[in-house]
């Protein structure tokens, strides 16, 4: 008898471009063995180079999407990027609180990489106080850290540390620091959990493709969760398929700004 593919939900908005958001989202399910489905928080008019609007669903809308899906498919897992406002957050946590939802991982978007805002007042204040309680993961930069936690941006290993402990205290059950904003030769995260730390280490990648990366990142953990692994090996494979994603990056020629990664890296051929 053949495995059955699980079943991932992203929660979160459209990247027209293809890199990030929704569509970063689905094609890392897919590489990975996954089948992606999509509740579509919201519109966005970007490229590689920037945003230029933003078109925000109702939120009652996005609860109809929620409820669509888990009333007939079974959600393996769940994961959740740009949310837009803090009704939409409501939204997406009482259902998701309704429908029994499990291993669940938030990527708290706040900021796109180009700088342009991705949520309206009260989004970071809203994301901490409904959604870290019921997600088996966060997985916050060092700026959305900042904002969530209302300290300062960690600017070391120990400052990522006190910041993603400082999460935990507001009720997270585990958190993934990302320290790609640190001025370093290495790629440095830090999973920070109650019971124990653990540091992940990767060479930084050359090259200026790095659009979506923490939408595909999330979505890998969330994709390899449902496939059954450990919290921290489903953290140290995405990582890994990430890198590799990175590695092979210019191998796309998308846009004038910064590329997208490669997500099918291992499935396509020359």
């Amino acid at each position: 008898m053949s495995v059955k593919a699980p079943n991932v939900l992203s929660i979160a908005g459209s990247d027209p471009s293809g890199g990030a958001g929704i569509q970063a989202d689905l094609k890392t399910f897919s590489a990975l063995g996954c089948y992606g489905m999509a509740a579509v928080t919201a519109l966005t008019a970007q490229n590689t180079r920037g945003v230029r609007g933003l078109h925000v669903a109702p939120a009652e809308f996005v609860g109809a999407e929620i409820d669509a899906i888990f009333e007939d498919i079974a959600v393996d897992a769940v994961k959740i990027g740009m949310l837009a406002s803090p009704a939409i957050v409501e939204l997406v946590a009482a259902r998701l609180t309704h429908w029994g939802a499990r291993d669940i991982v938030v990527d708290p978007v706040l900021v796109a990489s180009s700088g342009d805002s991705l949520g309206a007042d009260g989004l970071a204040e809203a994301i901490a106080n409904r959604l870290l309680p019921m997600a088996r993961l966060v997985t916050p930069n060092l700026p959305e850290i900042a904002r969530l936690t209302g300290r300062p941006e960690p600017r070391d290993a120990l400052d990522m540390r006190r910041a993603g402990e400082a999460l935990l205290a507001r009720g997270a059950k585990a958190v993934l620091v990302k320290g790609g904003h640190l001025e370093a030769s290495e790629a440095l995260d830090l999973l920070v959990t109650p019971a124990y730390v653990e540091t992940f280490r990767a060479p930084r990648v050359a090259t200026r493709n790095t659009h979506g990366t923490g939408c595909t990142l999330a979505a890998a953990i969330a994709a390899f969760l449902a496939h059954g692994r450990t919290l921290t090996d489903a953290v140290g494979a995405a990582k890994a398929y990430l890198g590799a994603a990175l590695q092979d990056a210019d191998r796309l020629s998308v846009g004038a700004g910064h590329g997208p990664v490669h997500h099918f890296h291992s499935l396509w051929r020359d």
